[in-house]
This record gives C-alpha cells, sequence and structure tokens, in this order.
C-alpha cells in the first residue's frame, strides 16, 4: 500500500493529507483542537487568493467557477449566527471580555462549516485524496488498537495527561485530555473514545471516514479503512454510528435514483404497501425508538431534560437572539450545559429562533443541492451521504464543537458540488470520474 508522494498532490491536498494523517500526534499533544480551525481558516485565505488571482494561476489551480448558491447560503447564515451571538450578549449585558471569547469560539466553530464547503469546491482538492487520508489514519488506529484494548485489562491510567494548551483555551479541559478508556458508569464495561473528547463524539468520526474509505481504489487501504471505522464504532457503544453506518448510505444510494424510472416503479408498491400498514409501522417505530433510548437510559433521560429545559427557557426568555452564551444545568442533568447534546436545542438556547433559521436554511439548501449531485455521480453521493450525516448528528450532538474532528465530511461536500471537468487522475496515476455539475449555482 504505497503511500502518495508529494508532487502528485496539490498545496492544498498536501495540507488536507497531513492534517488527517498526523491526528494522533496532534491529539498527544493536545493539538487536535486547534488543526481543524487552523486549517480552516488557512484554506480560506487560500480560497480568496484562489478567486483573486485566478487569471494569473495555472489552469488547475484556478477556482472552477463562482461560488454555488448552497455555499453562499453557509457563508450568510453562519454571518447571521455571529450577529445572533453579538445581539445575544448585548441584551443580557455580557462584558466585552466574554464576547471576544464568544466569537473567537464562532471562528472555531461554525465559521469553520461554511469555509470547509468553500476550500473543498474552489481548491484542487480530490476525494480520492480525503480517502487515502482517512485510510492511513485507519492503519495507525489498528497498529494501536490492542494498546487500547489492552489498557484496562492492565489496569493502566484511563487518563493520562492534559496537555499544557488548554491555556490556550477552549471549550474545557476535556477537549486537551489523552484519554485511553473510560468505564461506562451504566454497565461497568470498558468504553474507547480514541482522539475525540466523549465517546459518541468518535461515532461521528467513525461515519465520515467510512463513507471516504468506500472511495479508496487501493481495496488494502479501503478494507482497513471499514475495519477500523466499524471497530469505532463498535468500541465507542455509539447507538447512532451504528445507526448511521447501516442507513445512511442506502438511503443516498436510494435518493441518487430518484431520477431513474426503474427507481420510481420499484417504490410506488412500497408506498402502497406501507400506506396500508401505517398503524403497524408506526408502532413498530415507536418500539425500535424506546430500544434505542433504554440502550442507556440514563443518557436518554438526561438528554431530554437538557432538552425541555433549553426549549422552554428559550420560548420565556430570549426568544429572537438567545441568551448569547451556554449554561451549566442543574443536578438533574448532572450539571451539562444547557442545549447540549442536541444542535437545535443548544441554538435555541444560545441563539434564539434566528440562530435556528440560520442553520436550517442552509442545510436544507445543501441537502437539495447534494440530492441532485447525486443523481449525477458517484461523488455526488458522497456529498449527499456526508450531508445527512450531519443532520442526523444534529439531533444528538452539538455540530459546531464537533467540527475540528467532523471537517473532512464539509470538505467532501464542497467537493461534491463542483462542475463537470475532463477526467483527472487520483493519488496513484488511474484515471477516476470527474467532478458533477454546478447545482443552485
Amino acid at each position: 500500500m504505497p503511500a502518495p508522494r508529494d508532487f502528485e498532490m496539490s498545496a492544498p491536498e498536501r495540507h488536507v493529507f497531513w492534517t488527517i494523517t498526523s491526528t494522533y500526534w496532534l491529539w498527544l499533544i493536545g493539538g487536535l483542537y486547534f488543526a481543524g480551525p487552523g486549517l480552516g481558516w488557512f484554506l480560506a485565505w487560500q480560497v480568496a487568493r484562489a478567486y483573486y488571482l485566478g487569471p494569473v494561476l495555472p489552469v488547475e489551480q484556478r477556482p472552477p467557477g463562482p461560488l454555488p448558491l448552497a455555499i453562499w447560503a453557509w457563508i450568510g447564515g453562519m454571518l447571521v449566527m455571529l450577529l445572533a451571538l453579538l445581539i445575544g450578549h448585548a441584551n443580557f449585558g455580557l462584558d466585552a471580555g466574554q464576547t471576544i471569547k464568544s466569537a473567537f469560539g464562532w471562528a472555531k466553530g461554525w465559521a469553520l462549516i461554511a469555509l470547509f464547503p468553500m476550500a473543498g469546491y474552489a481548491l484542487p482538492i480530490r476525494i480520492e485524496v480525503l480517502a487515502r487520508a482517512v485510510c492511513r489514519l485507519a492503519r495507525q488506529t489498528l497498529i494501536l488498537l490492542p494498546l487500547f484494548l489492552l489498557a484496562p485489562i492492565l489496569h493502566l491510567p484511563s487518563r493520562l495527561w492534559v496537555s499544557p494548551l488548554t491555556v490556550l483555551g477552549g471549550a474545557g479541559d476535556i477537549f486537551f485530555t489523552v484519554i485511553i478508556y473510560t468505564i461506562d458508569p451504566e454497565t461497568g464495561t470498558a468504553r474507547w473514545q480514541f482522539f475525540a473528547p466523549w465517546a459518541p463524539a468518535a461515532g461521528i468520526v467513525a461515519v465520515i471516514h467510512f463513507l471516504l474509505a468506500r472511495y479508496e481504489r487501493d481495496a488494502g487501504w479501503r478494507w482497513a479503512g471499514y475495519v477500523a471505522s466499524v471497530m469505532f464504532a463498535l468500541l465507542t457503544s455509539s447507538r447512532m454510528a451504528l445507526i448511521a453506518l447501516a442507513v445512511l448510505i442506502p438511503v443516498a444510494k436510494l435518493i441518487g435514483r430518484l431520477n431513474r424510472p426503474g427507481t420510481i416503479f420499484a417504490l410506488t408498491p412500497v408506498v402502497v404497501l406501507g400506506s396500508w400498514f401505517a398503524p403497524q409501522l408506526i408502532a413498530l417505530a415507536d418500539n425500535a425508538q424506546a430500544a434505542f433510548a433504554g440502550a442507556r437510559a440514563s443518557s436518554s433521560r438526561v438528554r431530554a431534560a437538557l432538552g425541555r429545559i433549553a426549549a422552554e427557557r428559550w420560548q420565556h426568555e430570549a426568544y429572537w437572539f438567545g441568551h448569547g452564551i451556554v449554561e451549566r444545568g442543574p443536578h438533574l442533568v448532572e450539571y451539562m450545559p444547557i442545549g447540549s447534546h442536541h444542535t437545535w436545542y443548544g441554538l435555541l438556547y444560545v441563539k434564539g429562533l434566528v440562530g435556528v433559521i440560520a442553520l436550517a436554511v442552509p442545510m436544507a439548501w445543501t441537502f437539495l443541492a447534494t440530492a441532485i449531485a447525486a443523481m449525477r455521480g458517484r461523488v455526488g453521493e458522497l456529498g449527499l451521504a456526508m450531508t445527512l450525516t450531519y443532520l442526523f448528528y444534529s439531533f444528538g450532538e452539538n455540530l459546531e464543537v464537533l467540527t475540528y474532528l467532523a471537517w473532512p465530511a464539509l470538505v467532501a461536500i464542497g467537493i461534491s458540488l463542483k462542475p463537470v471537468a475532463q477526467p483527472v487522475q487520483d493519488i496513484d496515476g488511474d484515471s477516476v470520474e470527474p467532478p458533477q455539475q454546478p447545482v443552485f449555482a
């Protein structure tokens, strides 16, 4: 499984490739939390440079065209997030220091959700490079896996150290702590989170890396990506990751084939039968939801309570622009931040209805754009699957907090919106499928 040589990658591809493959080293020194935001803003500068210098750049370095409206929707939506943050701070009389701190938080979170798709679209970054990078990281995971598995058996310390980089600021020491394993208080068994701040957060990494590994042409690298991603999902005991791995790929494939008459004919009897057995299907869905919640009853209880508190306080205290900052919850929710574990409740509490709209509009637009792209080719299907991943996880995690780990999905979304071009070569020199038609451009 030869590694791609530097001269086979463009400069943006090298930045992306080495950031992904250096994940474990960055995690050990506590730099992973800053690597994603740093990369996002660096790539944004390269996008600005590419559009400004476009006519004088070599053809392969020029942007493929004006930014699609789907990406402009993300840029506009994330700027509205910043505006809601500033108004929320003003409404609740928060001081300038807190406002500056929150603005930096926006730059490390919400802003990246616009910057990475923009970079994926405008810069010469190939899906194949992303796929090879996550598969190389997967090989590292498989090499380290015996150490992770043996640590609780040998009673090694679960927490090794907290990086001194925590003094630079962040969402908490958990993002700078090297944790080999944790003990689940419900079951008393070991649970692993690898380089993520908590176990379910590693689940979204598993899903994203599995989706990207499907686009690796070398079978050895591809299967390393598959195995490591599945092990991530299993060892984190992430219910959402297991569901996503089982559901998202078939859903993306189905939506990508809705423009084919055969798909419509095949779906017609399914829809008819579904209408006949609707009550039974609803009951089955209710039972499945109850089983999902019962698998980790205390976690589900805390999540539900956090959502109720966030919704009630949003409605009565800060309807339009939110409270501006997060707040620790009561003992009932184990003092976790109000609105955490759920992007939409978190937005309602911190940024109000304006914040929810600022996320909902670009997400809906991107879903439509990538759905159309999926009907035109495999790269578009990947973009749709990544959009569905972000939508799915918005109901179980705070997306902006985990963007420093999940950013490859956003880059893939941007790549999927590129216009049709001549066939290009992948990192091993083989011809690959060209990018897709511009969508909503």
